[in-house]
């Protein structure tokens, strides 16, 4: 087994035993919500959700070091989220649409508390100043992103470079030959191991990006609303997962199901 591949495992078990911990920090969480907490209550617990997804990105970090192309596809995440992933994660802007929504939801719900003169202490309820820090936290992420997407171009652009070019070239040229290729492939081993560092540059700076966009939009929000916003993110992370690996499976069975009917055709005609 080959160092990536076990890297690989390795990280999917971890990925496997953090989901487990997310979901126990979105019940606790949904459990706070509903209680009549103080922010010195709610405060320990967003520290430790948050403290969960450093952890997260820590470990990620440690093993795209050794194995970065299994980071950047990872087969650990459904084929929906897959079709989904920005430089091997969710999207950093897609954080703002969140809360767009869950404050859209949850301003629907209270309204009638709204007319009657009363508010609640969730994400329907951004004051103007929050709404503005967080209006200009989107274009400065937006700006971040845009500038890590021109990069990623750049790099996968060079896979065509000269070099590679030619290399490819030569390699084949010696294989209709049918001669040795040993000094090429070590040429071209250098220059791809190259284009890796340089993906994995931007999969560390993809990730911190990610991280400070859920830290700067807590740091806008009251306790309370972090906690709605946690929730939001966890719900949607785990069904999500949870949804793209069922359909997976069912996609899987169906073609099990036509394979199987084909042999048993072919055992029949036979």
């Amino acid at each position: 087994m080959t160092s990536s591949s076990k890297n690989g495992k390795s990280f999917h078990k971890f990925f496997e035993s953090w989901l487990v911990k997310q979901n126990q920090d979105l019940n606790e969480l949904v459990r706070v919500s509903k209680e009549n907490n103080n922010d010195m209550m709610l405060s320990p617990l967003i520290h430790s959700v948050v403290k969960h997804y450093e952890e997260y990105y820590r470990e990620k970090s440690r093993y795209a070091s050794s194995d970065v192309l299994g980071m950047l596809h990872p087969s650990w995440l459904s084929n929906l989220e897959d079709a989904f992933l920005w430089i091997g994660g969710w999207r950093p802007s897609m954080a703002f649409h969140l809360l767009y929504s869950k404050s859209g939801i949850q301003l629907e719900a209270n309204l009638h508390e709204l007319i009657r003169g009363f508010s609640k202490e969730d994400l329907g309820n951004l004051s103007g100043k929050q709404l503005g820090l967080i209006d200009e936290l989107q274009h400065k992420t937006i700006s971040e992103e845009r500038k890590l997407s021109e990069k990623l171009a750049i790099v996968q652009e060079s896979l065509a470079d000269t070099s590679m070019v030619e290399l490819s070239h030569v390699v084949s040229e010696l294989m209709r030959e049918q001669l040795v290729v040993h000094e090429e492939e070590e040429k071209i081993s250098k220059n791809i191991s190259k284009k890796e560092e340089s993906l994995l540059d931007l999969l560390k700076k993809a990730d911190d990006l990610r991280l400070s966009t859920i830290k700067e939009i807590l740091r806008i929000s009251t306790p309370i609303q972090s906690v709605h916003f946690l929730i939001a993110a966890a719900e949607l992370h785990l069904r999500i997962h949870e949804w793209g690996k069922n359909k997976d499976a069912l996609l899987s069975h169906h073609k099990w199901s036509c394979q199987t009917i084909n042999d048993e055709g072919t055992s029949v005609r036979n």
